[in-house]
Parts: structure tokens; C-alpha cells; sequence
């Protein structure tokens, strides 16, 4: 056999299956499935062009996710295997799909085998075609556009145009999934990690969305309680978080000209993942009101609920500057 899967066969799996067969190559994706993709090492899978209608991949190890009553099944693709593409419809182009496919006939009680194989699961010749959907425990490596027509009687596909690359990756338990088709995934947990094209990402649970590692916010507005905004001069006041360091910048003042904070006043609020553990207390500069002179100094308090509140002014002043304060989560 050259498309091996170990955890398969009732009986016969050798000690070469299980050696070939990435057994430690699990990244779950929810509580009983995991993320079913190729292993990442040299060309893993690749397809090229055999003939004007035949198409070969490349050897190589992936894991394919059944239902999640069968779990993963690990695969090992140990010499090319080559498959034969049908002829185009007459009238409609259709996109084939080459996957990866486990038949299990513990499962799979209407087909009557059990078995691991590379095959094409041939789309629909419409006006608008797309890719085949894929039955259970199906991978899916390369999406093949056959135009209305083609045949080997007429120079067969043109395969940098037909291919298109829609292997996917998984790593093991803790690892870093690498870039490829369907990048767009989610993450399962908390901590996980990809590399999209060169950039490194953490999922958080919390944004449901895959973050830049480090953390990087971007510099993102403060949210001022009411009577209080820009001074008219220098930056509006903003936070910025990146991994667990916060800076914060601008100026802040009373909305009404001529009127001084007051002590004891919130004047923004910080949101969760800008706040730090359990506050912070700051002195900062600030301008005496109209009838002073020279800079004064205020101590500020930033409260465990993420509010900002002032006290123990010398001078009551017309604003604030947050320019250099920086401080982290932790």
C-alpha cells in the first residue's frame, strides 16, 4: 500500500504504518474533533502535472478528521500517486477536487471497505462552477478547473492554470500551524498560535479573532466621561496596548472654556484589556489654572473597574497631559 493510515485497519497494521503515520500530530479543534490538515515539511502533497489529463501528488503525511464519533485519522502518502482527470463536459466548465479520503467500514456501513486513498471527487458542470463538497472524513489538496471540452485529443489541461492549491496545515498539540489555504480559520483554544505569511498570531477567545503576537492594539481612542475632551491643542488622548505594556497619550480638559478639573473627578474609563491588575496611582504634570503660574502637579488614580479619577491637585488645572505614562497589565 502507498496511502497508509494508522488506527484504521481492524487487523494488519504494521509496525511501518505506525512509524510513517504522524501519530503525535493532533491540534484540536473543538472537545472531540481535531483540525484535520497537512503536515508541513519540504512539498508535502504537491500535484504537477503528469499528462495532458493526469496529474500526480507527491508523497507526504496529513491528518484527516472524520465525524467526531470516528476522531483523526493519521496519513501517510509514501510513493506519488497518479489520477486521471475526466474530459470536459460539452457545454460547462466544472471544478474537480483531489482529496485525501478514509473509508472506514465501521462507519461507512453503505461502501463496504476500509481503506485510505488520493482520489478526485469530480464537481458539477454548471454555468457557475464551484468545488465539489466533500464527503465525512474527506481532505481536501488541490481544486482542478476543467474547462467545457477538454480532452487529451486536444492538448488536455493547461495545469499552472487548473491547479489551485487548497492544502491546509495542522501541527501537533502547543505547535504553530503554518499558513496555507483557508487561512481565514478559527482558533480552539486560548494560547494557540499560526503564522500567517510570516507574521505570528495568537487566538484569543475573548475578541474571537486571531491577534498579532505581540499584542498590538494600535493607538485606539480613550473613552472621556461627559464635560470633558480635547484642550484644542496636542493629541486627543489615547491608549495603546502592546503584550502586556499600555502607553497612553494626549491631553485632557473640561469642554467648557475657562473651567478647571475638579478633585475627585472620573475622567475616562479604561477598557478590560488596557486596565492594570489591581490600579495604579500616578503623578502627572499639569498647567496651573489662569491665575497661577508655571506647571502644577496631580496625582491620578487608575481604579481595579478601569476608571480614572484625580485627587490631590496643588492647583485645580485646566487639563492634563497623559504623554509618557506607561505601565503594564501585570
Amino acid at each position: 500500500m502507498t496511502v497508509r493510515a494508522a488506527w484504521l485497519l481492524p487487523a494488519g497494521q504494521t509496525r511501518s504504518d505506525t512509524r510513517l503515520a504522524p501519530l503525535g500530530t493532533i491540534a484540536p479543534e473543538s472537545e472531540l474533533t481535531s483540525r484535520a490538515g497537512v503536515i508541513a515539511g519540504g512539498a508535502p502533497l504537491l500535484a504537477t502535472g503528469a499528462g495532458p489529463m493526469q496529474v500526480q501528488i507527491s508523497t507526504g503525511r496529513a491528518v484527516v478528521q472524520g465525524t467526531s464519533a470516528q476522531g483523526p485519522y493519521p496519513v501517510a502518502v509514501t510513493a506519488p500517486e497518479t489520477l486521471t482527470i475526466a474530459d470536459g463536459s460539452a457545454q460547462y466548465t466544472r471544478i474537480d477536487s483531489i482529496v485525501l479520503r478514509i473509508y472506514d467500514g465501521q462507519y461507512d456501513t453503505n461502501i463496504g471497505q476500509t481503506t485510505a486513498a488520493v482520489e478526485i471527487i469530480q464537481g458539477a458542470s454548471v454555468p457557475t462552477p464551484a468545488a465539489p463538497p466533500l464527503p465525512a472524513a474527506a481532505l481536501r489538496l488541490w481544486d482542478v478547473t476543467v474547462p467545457a471540452g477538454a480532452s487529451a485529443g486536444v492538448g488536455g489541461l493547461d495545469w499552472a492554470r487548473a491547479l489551485a492549491d487548497r492544502r491546509r496545515y495542522t501541527s501537533a498539540y502547543g505547535g504553530i500551524i503554518p499558513r496555507g489555504w483557508g487561512s481565514a480559520f478559527t482558533g480552539a483554544y486560548d494560547g494557540q498560535y499560526r503564522d500567517n505569511n510570516g507574521a505570528l498570531e495568537r487566538w484569543s477567545t475573548a475578541a474571537s479573532a486571531w491577534q498579532p503576537y505581540p499584542f498590538d492594539s494600535g493607538w485606539q481612542p480613550l473613552a472621556l466621561a461627559a464635560g470633558y475632551g480635547h484642550p484644542g491643542h496636542g493629541m486627543p488622548a489615547a491608549w495603546r496596548r502592546i503584550g502586556p505594556t499600555v502607553m497612553l497619550r494626549g491631553r485632557i480638559g473640561p469642554t467648557k472654556s475657562g473651567t478647571t478639573i475638579a478633585n475627585g473627578a472620573t475622567i475616562f474609563t479604561l477598557p478590560a484589556q488596557a486596565r492594570p491588575a489591581g490600579g495604579k496611582e500616578f503623578a502627572w504634570a499639569s498647567p496651573r489654572d489662569q491665575s497661577g503660574k508655571g506647571p502644577s502637579v496631580c496625582r491620578v488614580e487608575i481604579q481595579a473597574g478601569g476608571s480614572v479619577r484625580t485627587y490631590e491637585f496643588v492647583e485645580l488645572p485646566q487639563w492634563i497631559s497623559l504623554d509618557g505614562v506607561i505601565y503594564t497589565t501585570d
